[in-house]
């Protein structure tokens, strides 16, 4: 990249897509400020103004549905489809020509995500997208909104030329990384970094706090980050310790990917709204209730934001010849939000509880697998099962072993009530034990300024948060027993990346030859734990059952000797963690003069 001008920090988010921006040099400024980008965007036919959020939102008009030439962009003159407000608002009309939740979908292993396949369930003759080519849309509507702001002479300052950080959820697979790089490959986007959001949501309070956070946290500290957007939940915990007399801070875990958030809140809500209807005759057919789910969405935020508001109005569209005569008017209250939200979501639980799991129907809808338990608390109490054993007492707990502080982030938690919740969940879990709250500067803006605050950390303008992998991973090794008809073939564990091993770091496994198959195709299974945490290189694990899960699978043909056909070579295993967060595993044969590289990407072009 040659002499960008700007640090970039982009936050893809499944509700809002965020910009966030400061300049270059540093050397030449005094403190660098970070701004938000207010991005322009149609709110009506004809009307473009600029917001700082951009709705995650596209609407794909049939003919006639808006005027021809009402949904033009400054930049786009000929654009029609609508991305941003306006979409949010008309989709919530007419929901089967809305895409939404496109970055859901881009985790969902069980649909082709580069196939058109969005708006979901809707008619055959609309227009659809794949989640691939709907987050490559976002991106592109960015970049072009922050081009044509641009002098036409300062070619310099073009988006695709500065140093941008992308965010995804900490909890997004390998594959789900790689479809990000995929969509922003397909806007024009060629250097950047991907940054994991509750990591850039930390960022943007350390921006915020400047010299002052080293009081607001002390030695063996352990902060939650505590994630619920739009789509998913995340947790992840960040652990304070001293070194050489300083406060450091290193990400000492990262939860599963939980489909669970602003979605199934605002679906909840629309299922109260629709049984107040029907006790008053008022049935809703599928197309409608469609509509009902955005209209809450939107009433949900708008009461969340004002407390001292008692209720909002809900409309929903008719399915008559008259659409205005056929109109449907009702409420959501202040008081509904808070007991469904509330008590539905964050009740208040034991740590022993666990997700609760339901047996499934056998054939369903491939819609997106959310989770099967909508409280958020039960799935917490997992992660701090898993991550930080419950303490015996107050006065033994084992520092840095469970949450003494919490920073929250995400839409959902704007919400006092369900920050109070959290906070007192952790508390009666905790034994009592003291919990913060650290306060973030905003939850709307928070990972995007993060994004481009780590930006500046990465030139020694800011704290850098150690990395290192986020969770233990292994190369799957066949075993030598012998073939037993109808039976697999067992599959062993090899630890090749413990837990934390950082960048730039690697570990050579001579302890004992592995058998490389070469000359031929072959398929390489990579498995990952968030569980097993002290598995170091070189440790096989036979039964790995519930604790260990695979990732992804690499077919290859690594070249054998000239005119031979299938070999297998023994081999000693190297693994190594670039810079780029990418896995490289050196496969070296006896007389160390061949040796074959296979690479994985654990976090697409990530530098944590």
């Amino acid at each position: 990249m040659s002499d960008p001008k700007y640090i970039i920090g982009l936050d893809l988010g499944t509700t809002h897509c965020v910009m966030a921006y400061t300049e270059l040099p540093l050397e030449e400024k005094g403190e660098p400020v970070i701004k938000i980008f207010p991005v322009p965007q149609v709110i009506a036919p004809s009307e473009i103004q600029r917001q700082p959020l951009l709705p995650s939102f596209i609407y794909l008009p049939g003919a006639h549905e808006v005027p021809k030439g009402s949904l033009a962009l400054p930049w786009d003159a000929e654009c029609s489809s609508a991305v941003g407000e306006f979409a949010r608002k008309r989709g919530a009309e007419i929901p089967n020509r809305l895409i939404s939740s496109a970055k859901s979908w881009l985790s969902h292993t069980g649909v082709d995500r580069t196939e058109a396949i969005l708006p979901w369930d809707s008619p055959h003759d609309v227009q659809r997208m794949s989640p691939v080519d709907a987050s490559s849309r976002f991106l592109l509507h960015l970049r072009d909104a922050w081009n044509h702001s641009l002098p036409h002479s300062d070619s310099k300052a073009l988006f695709e030329r500065q140093e941008i950080y992308l965010t995804v959820p900490a909890s997004f697979d390998a594959v789900a990384r790689e479809l990000t790089v995929k969509a922003a490959n397909g806007a024009g986007l060629e250097n950047f970094t991907l940054l994991e959001e509750p990591q850039a949501a930390f960022y943007a309070w350390l921006e915020a706090m400047r010299d002052q956070w080293r009081k607001a946290v002390r030695v063996n500290d352990s902060i939650l980050v505590c994630d619920v957007g739009g789509g998913t939940t995340d947790f992840s915990l960040i652990q304070v310790s001293e070194e050489d007399g300083e406060l450091s801070l290193r990400r000492a875990a990262v939860g599963d990917h939980i489909l669970l958030g602003g979605d199934n809140m605002d679906l909840s809500l629309a299922y109260v709204v629709q049984a107040k209807l029907a006790q008053k005759g008022t049935k809703l057919d599928a197309w409608q209730f469609r509509g009902l789910w955005h209209n809450c969405r939107l009433a949900k935020e708008r009461l969340l934001g004002n407390p001292g508001q008692e209720s909002e109005p809900v409309v929903i569209l008719g399915r008559g010849s008259s659409l205005i005569g056929s109109t449907i008017r009702t409420e959501l209250t202040q008081e509904e939000v808070a007991k469904t939200l509330v008590e539905g979501f964050f009740p208040l639980t034991e740590k022993t509880e666990q997700p609760r799991s339901k047996a499934r129907v056998g054939v369903r809808e491939m819609g997106l697998p959310y989770e099967h338990d909508p409280a958020v608390t039960r799935h917490l109490a997992q992660f701090l099962t898993r991550q930080a054993p419950e303490p015996e007492s107050t006065e033994q707990e084992v520092p840095g072993t469970y949450p003494t502080a919490v920073l929250f982030n995400g839409g959902v938690m704007k919400a006092p009530p369900l920050r109070q919740r959290i906070l007192e969940a952790l508390g009666h879990w905790g034994r009592g034990a003291s919990m913060r709250e650290l306060t973030s500067p905003d939850l709307d803006f928070a990972v995007a300024r993060g994004a481009a605050y780590y930006g500046l950390a990465r030139k020694g303008r800011g704290i850098r948060i150690r990395g290192g992998a986020a969770r233990t991973y292994y190369i799957g090794i066949e075993s030598s027993m012998p073939t037993v008809p109808g039976i697999p073939t067992p599959m062993k564990a090899l630890c090749v990346v413990p837990f934390g091993m950082e960048e730039g770091t690697g570990a050579e496994i001579r302890q004992r030859d592995f058998g490389l198959v070469v000359g031929e195709p072959a398929v390489f299974h990579l498995l990952a734990s968030n569980v097993r945490k002290k598995d170091a290189a070189g440790e096989i694990v036979e039964d790995w059952s519930g604790e260990i899960e695979e990732v992804t699978t690499m077919e290859a043909e690594l070249s054998g000797m000239e005119d031979q056909g299938g070999q297998v070579i023994p081999v000693w295993l190297e693994s190594r963690m670039t810079e780029l967060g990418t896995l490289e595993l050196w496969c070296v044969a006896r007389d160390e003069e061949r040796k074959w590289k296979l690479e994985f990407n654990i976090r697409e072009r990530e530098e944590v």
